[in-house]
């Protein structure tokens, strides 16, 4: 189990170090409350999705074993899309895109192609889950910087996930407008990626 927590968070991160996932994860990732709200959806579809998968693997045989996993995963984003409509209607309205684009996330089938078929449902599960929350790591994080940089505040909006009060921290009067847009995202993701490389390099 060590090792799967360690896989998903660090060693095999989807975002990081697969580079899967990388379209909501770039599209998003402007404000910690909506990296949030994507973040949470994908772990709960992923580990939701292997834990199924893992269930009826033994039912699968290598012509409807790829088509099942597809469909299971969709049922699982359509619940999460209907979902956020329901209980969180404004923040559905920013993601809402990009929620339906997790049934192509290579990461969702990556892992259940990959583990959840050829696995017990316990660690299936597990697996599921620290991908999910490694790849919910690298979104807060990147929400988090670009938020601080691009708009000068942190927190925003997250009322729109919680329900609670505005929570939103000023810290600077204004902020650097190329860190919300697309190439924001970009220079972002390739810091982190660099970040994680120096550090894996001063461990060895």
């Amino acid at each position: 189990m060590n090792s799967i927590a360690r896989d998903g968070l660090w060693t095999n991160n989807p975002a990081l170090v697969q580079l899967l996932g990388l379209c909501p994860l770039l599209a998003v990732s402007n404000t910690v409350a909506t990296s949030l709200g994507l973040g949470i959806t994908t772990l709960l579809v992923l580990t939701l999705s292997n834990l199924v998968i893992s269930l009826i693997r033994g039912l699968l045989d290598e012509e409807t074993r790829l088509p099942v996993q597809i469909m299971i995963i969709a049922t699982f984003v359509t619940l999460a899309d209907l979902l956020l409509q329901y209980a969180f209607f404004e923040l559905h309205q920013r993601i809402g895109l990009f929620v339906a684009l997790i049934v192509t996330n290579c990461t969702l089938l990556g892992r259940a192609e990959a583990f959840a078929s050829r696995n017990p449902i316990l660690a299936s599960t597990y697996d599921g889950f620290m991908m999910g929350l490694g790849f919910l790591f690298v979104l807060v994080i990147m929400g988090a910087v670009r938020e601080i940089l691009g708009q000068g505040t942190l927190f925003s909006n997250l009322h729109l996930l919680t329900g609670l009060p505005d929570v939103t921290i000023h810290v600077a009067d204004s902020g650097f407008l190329l860190m919300v847009l697309p190439p924001g995202a970009f220079l972002t993701l390739g810091c982190l990626i660099a970040l994680k490389n120096v550090i894996d390099g001063a461990v060895r």
